[in-house]
């Protein structure tokens, strides 16, 4: 308890930007017992290589996990509610293709996403908009939808997956505009960058160069709406080296936030057509923790993780299967970083390999 209440003054204490309004608590005079209490924990801290600071921010994790980042500015952890909202995308109604992306479902990325009229909270949650392109359609029905969103009182904020080539000056105006109206929320923009290489990007299908997503997170950052990259491990022809590289890539302008998702393959994509013929072969439980924890030790340590692995639907799962079982793949993450005394931004100077002893220091 006095550990808990120690922690959570140090840590409103510390300004914390979201969406433009900052959040910042008073520093509150602690008891001495409460004060032995930050001494035990910076013990810990120390004995992880974590600075103080960072392990009260992070909650005693290892990593900056979104829980971590909800805690610290909303004071509670939140739901997702997934949301389909009946766009569409450029790679599916004809525009750059009919497909999709290689590994998609026809939920597009959303099946597990219900219609906006079908959101019944009784608590505050994330709408997340999270089928198919979320600012692919006329900005007239972009404003209603949001709006729409926004005005649910128990929406604690709003993030849409999209595509950077579908961030516009008149839809990245209105999400600005939107985050303006409703400064007690956040807004966050979701993209799928997935990887840097683009001899992938062309296998997968994704349909722009990365200059394009470069651009639109630069028009982002300028408009003070905050990003998540989404990068999937895994990807057939990459190497561990190939997806390190990926991560570094982000160091350079560190986003809001990252999801790191295992690849899944689902039936009724292209993928699994490619994966039935032997093309390629998936990463097991061991290699994958083993890339997993090498990005997390590369990634700036101010992003905050708001994915390590994924849950693809279990009716559609076709491989890794053992990824099924979430909770199993959290322990032996959690569990191997603590055995290797790793943490987020161990080895985060570019070009420092993972596993060579250099680190910084937090």
């Amino acid at each position: 308890m006095y550990k808990k209440q120690c922690e959570n003054q140090l840590v409103m204490h510390r300004k914390t930007k979201a969406n433009g309004v900052y959040l910042a608590g008073i520093r509150k005079r602690l008891n001495k017992k409460a004060c032995s209490t930050i001494d035990l924990s910076a013990r810990r801290s120390a004995r992880m290589g974590i600075k103080m600071d960072k392990a009260v921010q992070w909650h005693n994790r290892r990593y900056y996990s979104l829980d971590a980042w909800l805690k610290n500015t909303c004071g509670r952890k939140l739901k997702k509610i997934s949301i389909d909202a009946g766009f569409t995308c450029p790679n599916r109604d004809g525009t750059l293709g009919t497909d999709g992306c290689i590994f998609c479902s026809k939920g597009g990325s959303g099946d597990f996403a219900i219609p906006l009229s079908e959101v019944k909270a009784t608590e505050p949650y994330i709408a997340y908009f999270q089928a198919y392109t979320g600012t692919y359609a006329p900005i007239e029905r972009l404003e209603e939808i949001y709006e729409r969103a926004f005005s649910d009182p128990l929406a604690a904020g709003v993030s849409i997956a999209t595509r950077p080539d579908c961030l516009g000056v008149e839809v990245i105006g209105l999400l600005s505009g939107l985050s303006k109206r409703h400064p007690d929320k956040f807004l966050w923009v979701e993209l799928g960058l997935q990887t840097i290489h683009e001899k992938t990007a062309a296998y997968i299908r994704r349909g722009y160069p990365l200059s394009c997503f470069t651009d639109a997170v630069a028009a982002l950052r300028e408009a003070h709406l905050p990003v998540i990259v989404h990068v999937i491990l895994g990807l057939p022809g990459e190497t561990r080296e190939d997806m390190l590289a990926t991560v570094r890539f982000l160091n350079r302008t560190p986003p809001f936030g990252v999801k790191l998702q295992l690849l899944h393959v689902l039936r009724g994509t292209d993928l699994y057509e490619d994966y039935k013929a032997g093309l390629f072969s998936v990463l097991s439980m061991e290699e994958y923790l083993d890339i997993l924890m090498g990005c997390i030790e590369c990634l700036d340590p101010s992003v905050v993780i708001h994915r390590v692995t994924g849950d693809g639907p279990k009716e559609l799962l076709a491989a890794p299967l053992w990824s099924a079982d979430k909770k199993k793949v959290l322990n032996a993450l959690h569990h191997r970083m603590k055995l290797n005394h790793s943490y987020q931004g161990k080895y985060r100077k570019e070009g420092a390999p993972y596993g060579t002893g250099i680190s910084d220091t937090l």
